[in-house]
């Protein structure tokens, strides 16, 4: 199967997107949990949503121990190519939203921020613990 140019933007464009919105999601979520466990939120006690939040954040470290750039990452920077956006020649949206996503530092500065995170995630966890569904 081919792709064109045009599509393998929009795609990389959309890749880009779904990206931030997973950082946003994983990075957002930590201190409203916290200050959702100070304040009473029932929602931040949701196991699947905590499940899920943690399991991004383990498989985002361990792929960073284990010396991998994230998928996301590598399909977005495949469809680039294929669309001849080598050099990243983004609008205007796209630009910032790189910007804000992909940041210069050595590897050893993602492995400690990954796994800081992962391990006040875990804190979390124990703070603000999840509840398990109780059937009526």
């Amino acid at each position: 199967m081919s792709i064109n140019a045009t599509a393998a933007g929009l795609l990389a464009d959309a890749l880009l997107t779904l990206h931030v919105g997973v950082v946003v999601f994983v990075v957002g979520l930590l201190p409203l949990v916290l200050i959702g466990g100070a304040l009473g939120w029932r929602w931040v006690h949701h196991r699947g949503l905590r499940f899920i939040h943690l399991g991004l954040i383990l498989y985002i470290a361990a792929q960073t121990w284990l010396g991998q750039l994230c998928p996301l990452t590598v399909w977005e920077q495949d469809l680039r190519r294929l669309a001849g956006q080598g050099g990243y020649r983004e609008g205007f949206i796209e630009h910032w939203l790189s910007r804000l996503l992909y940041w210069e530092a050595p590897w050893w500065v993602f492995e400690a921020a990954y796994t800081s995170f992962a391990v006040l995630m875990a804190v979390a966890w124990w703070w603000v613990r999840p509840e398990v569904r109780k059937a009526h």
